[in-house]
């Protein structure tokens, strides 16, 4: 989806649309190139989505669509913000479609993120989604200060035990000086800081998961017994 599909939405020059700030740079690029404004909504604490409260707050009569982002495998509360596009008269456009979440490796990653779900100490595992509506294409968890290791120490702490882990968002698209959105976008400042992308993928064998689990755990404890 980029441009193209913007346009084809009706959406051009001095329209608003609305786009995630988190996860949503690339979105907010694509409504620049089409001659529109880009405006920013927060997200949905549990899901990474738009929350279509925030949504509802920012919509004028300028606003020409709703571009909501699914992020991690998890999607985006698409009954809701249909019902907001339809009473404003703005389209709503997925930015891409979902992952398939009755493929065999969704079925498989969804497992082995029960598994660590289970299993972990020390970080905020995903919220469990509704039935099998997560495909998990990451598995995202959150480090949160609070006088504890923040996310940072503890990325690097993981990585040198071997343990892959990534910053999946680390600047939400309205603090970007490209955007220069002056807003505050508490959900969306708060996961850019403390989320983490663990290993996760169907090729996992339990070894790994038990390894990833060990020593996400005891780094967990190792950490917060420094901070003290």
């Amino acid at each position: 989806m980029g441009t193209t599909q913007l346009t084809a939405a009706g959406v051009g020059a001095g329209d608003e649309v609305v786009v995630p700030s988190f996860g949503g740079a690339e979105v907010a690029r694509a409504v620049l190139e089409a001659g529109a404004r880009p405006v920013f909504a927060d997200i949905d604490a549990a899901t990474y989505c738009l929350d279509p409260a925030s949504v509802a707050e920012v919509m004028t009569s300028r606003t020409a669509a709703i571009v909501p982002v699914h992020l991690f495998g998890r999607a985006a509360d698409m009954a809701a913000l249909r019902e907001l596009g339809t009473r404003h008269g703005a389209g709503v456009v997925e930015w891409e479609p979902l992952p398939r979440t009755d493929a065999l490796d969704a079925v498989r990653r969804r497992q082995y993120a029960a598994y660590l779900s289970r299993r972990l100490r020390g970080v905020a595992v995903p919220a469990e989604a509704d039935g099998a509506g997560h495909a998990f294409t990451r598995y995202v968890v959150r480090v949160p200060g609070n006088g504890r290791p923040d996310r940072d120490a503890f990325r690097r702490a993981l990585r040198a035990r071997g343990v892959e882990c990534e910053v999946p968002v680390r600047v939400p698209a309205h603090r970007m000086p490209e955007f220069s959105a002056a807003v505050r976008l508490p959900e969306s400042e708060r996961a850019a800081d403390e989320c983490l992308s663990l290993p996760l993928s169907a090729a996992m064998a339990k070894k790994d998961l038990h390894q990833l689990v060990s020593a996400c755990n005891g780094l967990g404890g190792l950490l917060r017994e420094r901070a003290s």
